[in-house]
């Protein structure tokens, strides 16, 4: 008999800026949404010789605020993805000290390094404009959500950008995107900030989707 699909949402760091419990459970709902047995757990130094929860995991979701993330476990993390496990990043899991040096390896595995909150205010309500047919974005229109802006840098161009925001300045903003690395496959989504963009509709479809799609459910 085959198994369920198992799906592990890790959360780490600091929580002064973001709500790491809160989001463990929302996106712990969201994995078996999607048809996962989720769970949640603590704490990025858990790919290198893995216990039983972070090696049967078909997709990892990730909301890390910082937390401390040594080299050795950014590669055994990417190792994994290569072979063949899904991985979906939200929000401020980009956010790196060293993306160039020591931070290089999630860097390069995850697609993006963050920049900055961009010109103005650094949230706010804004408009998010689906682009790309995908079954990510399948069913999912463009739609509006209260959310922290964030930009970033693309670590390389084999991504396929499947959501955009506009800037006031008219400069368009990607903050969805996937990619495959190796076997595995890869989406970055970059709200997520709290529960305003938590309990909207359309942010939770494209959590569950994109969960679908990474761990190939």
């Amino acid at each position: 008999m085959s198994r369920s699909p198992r799906a592990l949402v890790v959360v780490g760091g600091d929580d002064t800026h973001h709500d790491l419990l809160g989001a463990a459970g929302v996106l712990t709902r969201l994995g078996a949404a999607a048809g996962f047995a989720t769970a949640a757990a603590v704490g990025m130094q858990r790919f290198a010789d893995p216990r039983p929860d972070t090696a049967d995991a078909d997709v990892f979701v990730l909301y890390d605020s910082g937390a401390l993330f040594p080299t050795r476990q950014q590669e055994a993390l990417a190792d994994t993805v290569a072979g063949g496990t899904g991985l979906v990043a939200l929000h401020m899991s980009n956010v790196m000290a060293d993306p160039a040096g020591a931070d290089r390896a999630h860097r390069d595995l995850l697609g993006n390094h963050y920049l900055s909150h961009g010109p103005g205010h650094h949230e706010g309500r804004h408009r998010i404009e689906i682009v790309a047919e995908h079954p990510i974005t399948a069913g999912v229109e463009d739609f509006e959500l209260f959310d922290e802006y964030y930009e970033f840098a693309f670590a390389d161009d084999d991504h396929v950008v499947l959501a955009e925001r506009t800037r006031d300045d008219g400069v368009r903003i990607p903050v969805l995107y996937a990619r495959e690395v190796g076997d595995g496959r890869v989406v970055y989504l970059a709200l997520g900030h709290d529960m305003r963009s938590w309990g909207e509709p359309a942010f939770q479809r494209l959590v569950i989707q994109a969960i679908r799609w990474a761990g190939r459910a």
